[in-house]
C-alpha cells in the first residue's frame, strides 16, 4: 500500500496552493497579451456575448500550455523561498533529508503536470485552436457598427465615402450630407449632396436604408478619356430621395474546414501523417521538375534550319556555327532570333518563378508541421525543467513572497522565451535544422537546472552576493577596512609589559623585509613566473601582527582600539605570483599580453606592501609611546 509521509503532504499542499494562484495569474497575463493583439478586430463591431464568450474560452484553453511553465517556475521559487526564509528548509536538512528527497513529491506532481500539458496540446489544443482561429477570421470579416462621426469622411461602407457636418444623436438626423459612390469606379463616381438625411438598418441587417432631403445628385454618363474634351454627365435635384446600400452587419461564422490544413489544428498523429504526405509530394514534384528541366530547358528551340546552315557548311552533318550564321544573317533575321530568345527566356523565368514559389510554400508547410510536432514535446518538458531551476534557486535565494521570486522568474522566462522563439523562427524559416532550433532552449536550460540542483543540494554559495563581491575585491586589489570595537566581556587583559618589546621586534622584522626584498623595484619578469614557493617570511609577519592585534583588542582604552584600526589588512600572496599552480603561472608568462597585465599588477602590490610595512612600523611606534605614557 502506498504510504505518503506527512512531510510530503505539507510540501505538496504548500506548493499546490501557490501553483493554483500563479497559474491563473500567468494565464490572465498571457490572455491580456493575446487580446491586445486582436483588440482591433473586436472593438466597434457590436459583437455579442455569444461570440465573445467562446473567443475568451478558446483563447484561454490554447494558452494553458504556455502558462504552465511560468506558473511552475514562479510557484517553485516562492515555495522554496518561503521554506528558506522561515528556516523550514534548514530544519529539513538538519533532520537528514536532502534537497532531492524534499523535491521528490513535487517531481512526481510536476511530471503529472507535464503529461497534462501534453494532453492539452495534443488533444484539446488542436480543437480549440481550430475553433479560435475560425472565430478570429470571422471577426475580421465582420463589418463595424454604423457610427458615422461628425466633420470627417467615413469609409467603413464598401464603395462609399460619407461626410456629415452635424449629427443629432437623439433624432438620428444628419445635416449637410455629402456622399461619394464609387461602385462603378473612381472615374465614374456618383456624388450626392443633401441638406439633411437619415440612415437606418434594415430588419435583416443586410442593407442600409438611406433617406435624403433637399439635395442634388451628379454623375458621369461615360468613362473619361484623356483625349476626350467633353464628358456627358447628369445632374439631378431632388426634394426627397431614398436609396438602399448593401451592408452586412450581421456576424457570419465561417466554416471550420478552412483550418483543417493548418499545423496548429492537428495532433501529433495527424502532424506526422502530414509531414510524410508533404515530404512525399515534395520529392515527387522535385523529381518531375528536375526531369522537365533536363529535357526541355537546354534543348535548342527554333534553331536555324538546315538550308541556312548549308550556306556556310558543305557537309550537311556538320554542327551549326552560330557565330558564322549570325554574321551572315540579315537584320530582320537577327531581330527575329533575338525576340524569340527573349520570349523563351521570359517564359522560362515565369515558369521557374511559379515552380520556385510552389516548392517554397510546400517546404514552409513541411517546416511548420515539423516545428509544431516538436513544440508539443519541448513545451511539456519545459515544466519539469523550470521546476528544477525554480526549486533549487528558491532554496539558494531564501526569499519568499512576490518580490524577488517574481523578478527572478520573469527574467528567466524572458531568457527562455528569447532563446525558444529564436530557435523556432530559425527552424521555421529553414535556417537551422528543425530539431536543433526547437530543442535549443531545452539544451541550454536543462544543464542550468541540473547545476542549480547540484549546488543547492550541497548548500553552495553560488548566488551569494558577498562571495562575488569579495572575489572582485581580490581581483581589483580592494581591501576591507579594519573595524575593532570595545568588547563587552574581557577575560584576559593585554600584557602591557611585554607588548612594547614584541611591537619593536615586529617593526624590526618589517624594516628588514623591506630592505632585503626592495619592494619598490620592478621584479624580474622571467624569475617571477618560475617561482614555485610561497613568501613564508611575509606570512609569519602577518600572523604575528594579527596575534598582537587580537591580544590588544582585549584592551579597555578607546584610544588603543582606535589605533588598532590603523593596521592594514595584508595580502600575503598577491605580490609573489597570480596563481598557485606553477604551470598556469608559466602559461601566463608565455602569453605576453596576459603576462604583462599580471606583471604590472604584482609590481603595484609590491609597492602597496612596502607602504603597508611603513604603516605598521608607524602604528607600532604610536602604540609603544601610548603604553609607555600610560605606564608612567
Amino acid at each position: 500500500m502506498l504510504h505518503i509521509k506527512k512531510l510530503d503532504i505539507f510540501i505538496l499542499r504548500s506548493f499546490c496552493l501557490l501553483f493554483s494562484g500563479t497559474f491563473f495569474i500567468c494565464l490572465f497575463i498571457f490572455m491580456m497579451q493575446f487580446l491586445w493583439k486582436y483588440v482591433d478586430e473586436m472593438v466597434g463591431k457590436g459583437l455579442e456575448m455569444t461570440v465573445l464568450a467562446p473567443f475568451f474560452f478558446y483563447s484561454g484553453i490554447t494558452l494553458v500550455p504556455v502558462s504552465l511553465p511560468l506558473a511552475v517556475l514562479l510557484a517553485a521559487l516562492i515555495t522554496f523561498g518561503n521554506f528558506g526564509e522561515r528556516f523550514e528548509l534548514l530544519a529539513m536538512k538538519a533532520a537528514g533529508i536532502s534537497l532531492l528527497q524534499i523535491m521528490r513529491p513535487l517531481i512526481i506532481f510536476i511530471s503529472f503536470i507535464c503529461c497534462l500539458s501534453f494532453y492539452f496540446q495534443n488533444v484539446i489544443g488542436p480543437k480549440a485552436q481550430s475553433k479560435l482561429w475560425t472565430l478570429v477570421l470571422s471577426m475580421k470579416q465582420k463589418s463595424p457598427e454604423l457610427d458615422i462621426p461628425e466633420g470627417v469622411f467615413y469609409d467603413e461602407i464598401d464603395g462609399y465615402n460619407l461626410y456629415v457636418k452635424k449629427k443629432d444623436r437623439k433624432t438620428g438626423m444628419l445635416y449637410d450630407v455629402l456622399i461619394y459612390n464609387f461602385d462603378k469606379g473612381f472615374e465614374n463616381a456618383q456624388i450626392i449632396k443633401a441638406d439633411s438625411g437619415r440612415l437606418e438598418m434594415t430588419a435583416d441587417k443586410q442593407h442600409l436604408y438611406l433617406h435624403l432631403y433637399s439635395g442634388e445628385q451628379f454623375e458621369n454618363l461615360k468613362s473619361q478619356n484623356m483625349n476626350q474634351k467633353n464628358v456627358p454627365y447628369r445632374r439631378e435635384e431632388f426634394s426627397e430621395k431614398h436609396a438602399i446600400i448593401e451592408f452586412d452587419s450581421d456576424f457570419n461564422m465561417m466554416d471550420e474546414g478552412i483550418m483543417s490544413n493548418q499545423s496548429n489544428s492537428k495532433d501529433m498523429r495527424m502532424l506526422q501523417a502530414g509531414i510524410d504526405s508533404i515530404s512525399h509530394r515534395n520529392d515527387s514534384v522535385g523529381r518531375s521538375y528536375y526531369t522537365e528541366s533536363m529535357s526541355n530547358l537546354y534543348r535548342i528551340g527554333n534553331a536555324p534550319n538546315r538550308a541556312d546552315s548549308l550556306k556556310l557548311e558543305k557537309d550537311p552533318q556538320s554542327p551549326v556555327k552560330i557565330d558564322s550564321l549570325w554574321r551572315a544573317s540579315t537584320l530582320s533575321q537577327r531581330q527575329k532570333w533575338l525576340n524569340a530568345a527573349v520570349s523563351r527566356a521570359e517564359s522560362a523565368n515565369n515558369d521557374w518563378n511559379f515552380k520556385s514559389m510552389n516548392m517554397t510554400q510546400s517546404d514552409y508547410a513541411l517546416r511548420r508541421h515539423s516545428t509544431a510536432w516538436h513544440e508539443k514535446l519541448t513545451l511539456s518538458l519545459a515544466c519539469l525543467i523550470f521546476f528544477f531551476i525554480g526549486a533549487p534557486l528558491g532554496g539558494i535565494i531564501r526569499k519568499g513572497g512576490l518580490g524577488m521570486p517574481v523578478v527572478v522568474s520573469v527574467m528567466i522566462f524572458i531568457i527562455y522565451y528569447i532563446i525558444n522563439n529564436t530557435g523556432y523562427k530559425m527552424a521555421r524559416d529553414g535556417k537551422w535544422i528543425i530539431w536543433m532550433g526547437m530543442w535549443t532552449s531545452t539544451a541550454i536550460l536543462a544543464p542550468l537546472g541540473a547545476f542549480l540542483t547540484y549546488k543547492s543540494n550541497n548548500d553552495s554559495v553560488v548566488l551569494n552576493a558577498d562571495a562575488y563581491v569579495n572575489w572582485f575585491k581580490r581581483v581589483l586589489g580592494i581591501r576591507s577596512v579594519r573595524h575593532i570595537f570595545r568588547k563587552e566581556v574581557i577575560i584576559d587583559d593585554p600584557d602591557y609589559n611585554r607588548l612594547p618589546g614584541d611591537l619593536e621586534q615586529l617593526s624590526a622584522d618589517c624594516r628588514s623585509y623591506a630592505e632585503s626584498h626592495r619592494l619598490k623595484k620592478a621584479p624580474n619578469y622571467f624569475r617571477l613566473w618560475l617561482n614555485t614557493g610561497h613568501d613564508e617570511e611575509m606570512v609569519a609577519i602577518n600572523e604575528r601582527m594579527e596575534t598582537l592585534i587580537e591580544e590588544m583588542a582585549n584592551g579597555r582604552s578607546v584610544h588603543l582600539l582606535s589605533r588598532l584600526n590603523n593596521y592594514p589588512i595584508l595580502s600575503v600572496h598577491a605580490h609573489v605570483r597570480p596563481f598557485h599552480n606553477f604551470w598556469l603561472n608559466l602559461l601566463c608568462g608565455i602569453c605576453i599580453p596576459v603576462g604583462l597585465f599580471f606583471y604590472f599588477r604584482i609590481w603595484l602590490f609590491r609597492i602597496r606592501l612596502d607602504k603597508d610595512l611603513q604603516r605598521i612600523i608607524a602604528t607600532n611606534l604610536e602604540i609603544c609611546q601610548w603604553i609607555n605614557k600610560e605606564q608612567t
